[in-house]
């Protein structure tokens, strides 16, 4: 499978990888259990419960051929894109323990509505500024593992169902031109969402203009069905409409060893 028009993803190595997802230790239990399942709830409380989950291993997944170094570290990635709001409430805890690590850096980068990245605005057929730097930042975890990101909802390209990529670093240092250096990186993979929830998405403005043939989830070759524990988040509509946006949970579990 490529993640661009042919070009081949960068295979990283397989590290064992812990993903539960969930609002409280219940729905983490749940979405290991039944990964088929619905992942579309209300929004109540963006901190996911860890201390209890029940833990599932995974593997990581590629990094596509879309990364760029020197990401700026920052909660707020949108750089006022147009889009569904998306909330990211993303946890990382230690997979042998399940207690929550702290000063991670949870880093993402996705396409914008269209299908474009930035950096290589073009690749999906579409022209629009490109600056380098829409749609890919991170953020250190508090002291309870969260780091929470905001973007929007991706839109989707040649040959990939809708997704959002994301590695963990641990001790990094922040940099005077916002960015950062050095540290570990523990995690590489890829977030998804429900085929449902995209399926509603798809027929809101800007998403809607997207001309490119949509992958679905179940002909990605990427993700390969498993739920939770292959990186599909669960879901909280933010309001009672579509374009309200959503709020995007998913606990990972890293190997420090």
């Amino acid at each position: 499978m490529t993640d661009n028009n042919g070009a081949t993803p960068t295979p990283v190595g397989r590290r064992t990888v812990l993903i539960a997802t969930g609002t409280t230790a219940a729905v983490l239990a749940v979405g290991a259990a039944a990964p088929s399942s619905p992942t579309t709830t209300t929004a109540t409380d963006s901190t996911p419960a860890v201390a209890t989950a029940v833990c599932t291993l995974t593997k990581e997944l590629t990094e596509g051929p879309y990364y760029l170094d020197g990401a700026l570290v920052r909660a707020d990635v949108t750089e006022g894109k147009a889009g569904i709001p998306l909330k990211l409430a993303l946890t990382v805890v230690n997979d042998s323990t399940c207690a929550v690590i702290p000063n991670a850096l949870v880093e993402i980068w996705h396409c914008d509505a269209l299908g474009e990245y930035s950096g290589y605005v073009g690749n999906n057929g579409h022209s629009e500024p490109d600056d380098g730097t829409f749609l890919r930042g991170g953020i250190l975890t508090n002291s309870a593992g969260l780091a929470n990101i905001t973007t929007i909802y991706p839109g989707w390209y040649r040959g990939r169902c809708v997704h959002i990529h994301v590695k963990v670093h641990t001790g990094v240092t922040l940099t005077s031109d916002g960015s950062f250096t050095g540290g570990s990186e523990l995690h590489t993979g890829q977030l998804f969402i429900d085929e449902a929830i995209t399926t509603a998405v798809a027929k809101i403005s800007p998403y809607s203009t997207n001309t490119v043939t949509r992958t679905t989830l179940a002909q990605d070759s990427i993700y390969d069905d498993g739920g939770a524990a292959s990186g599909l988040m669960t879901l909280a509509a933010l309001g009672s409409s579509t374009s309200s946006g959503y709020t995007g949970t998913l606990t990972l579990g890293v190997s420090q060893s």
